[in-house]
């Protein structure tokens, strides 16, 4: 069994945004910029823009943090969402997720210019992405395929089933993993919270992604010998172990699981990481205006 670490992934992919972001300065250029909207007090989500707004002085981005009560109504975010559209200094931005329930997410999703959607939410780049052309991926199916990549563990013509279909992870990973591309050349199945007999179609999976947030709902007896895991759900649940009273845990049961897997990320450490350069990879393609 190996573990595939995107702890150290994340930050070797990060000394060398550093090293580009040093060349882009050396030639006069300025910084590439990233600003993150938040509305709201949610733990998790400050919690993740705390940690965006770290990784970018750590590569040399220069970033903004706009946070918003959640008492702002949908108008004024969107009006906020026109500016930063406009704004010639800001190569990309995001709009941190879940939004308070009287805002629309598709209505503020959309209302992004695509050319500066690093998040790669908005329709443009999600069906460009799904035809294979030069898109914003969305960062947690870009952050997996890099650690294949990385790891250089083959996916040409191997079964890869995907248990989830959310518009962030299942419906975007299940795209990639299908392109003519490696990682890709997959023959792909898409399972979910209506698909019958899953434990038969897990068991004849080389590469499962599970990303459904239930947690440790993968165990050993659905998962077939030397297959490959990639754990994408992060669910906080009641620890007496930790001075936080709670820890994170992957949709899959990994004492249970690791021991029959060819690789497995573990929870936390493992494509969490990667989501945020991912993200950081998206706004310097945006600076060096490589996509659009």
């Amino acid at each position: 069994m190996n573990l595939i670490d995107g702890k150290l992934i994340s930050q070797q992919i990060k000394a060398e945004i550093s090293e580009e972001v040093k060349s882009m300065l050396a030639s006069g250029k300025r910084a590439p910029h990233l600003a993150v909207i938040i509305v709201g007090h949610d733990g998790g989500s400050e919690t993740y823009v705390a940690s965006k707004v770290r990784s970018c002085e750590e590569v040399g981005f220069k970033s903004t943090k706009i946070a918003f009560e959640d008492s702002i109504s949908e108008e004024e975010l969107l009006q906020k969402i026109d500016e930063l559209n406009n704004d010639g200094e800001l190569d990309g931005f995001i709009v941190q997720l879940p939004l308070p329930k009287h805002i629309s997410e598709q209505k503020v999703i959309e209302a992004i210019d695509f050319r500066k959607d690093v998040d790669g939410f908005h329709p443009v780049n999600v069906g460009r992405m799904s035809i294979g052309l030069p898109c914003f991926v969305s960062a947690t199916p870009a952050g997996i395929m890099e650690l294949l990549i990385r790891y250089e563990i083959p996916t040409s013509g191997k079964h890869c089933v995907v248990i989830g279909r959310s518009n962030i992870v299942g419906k975007p990973v299940a795209s990639l993993m299908m392109q003519k591309a490696n990682p890709g050349d997959a023959t792909v199945t898409v399972c979910h919270s209506r698909t019958k007999n899953l434990k038969e179609i897990t068991l004849q999976a080389d590469i499962i992604i599970a990303a459904l947030g239930i947690p440790e709902f993968l165990t050993a007896d659905m998962v077939k010998e030397g297959a490959v895991i990639i754990d994408v759900g992060t669910t906080r649940v009641p620890s007496t172990e930790t001075k936080s009273g709670f820890r994170l845990k992957g949709d899959v049961k990994f004492d249970e699981v690791a021991p029959k897997c060819s690789y497995i990320t573990p929870v936390p450490g493992g494509v969490g990481p990667m989501t945020i350069v991912s993200l950081l990879k998206n706004t310097l393609l945006a600076a060096k205006g490589e996509i659009y």
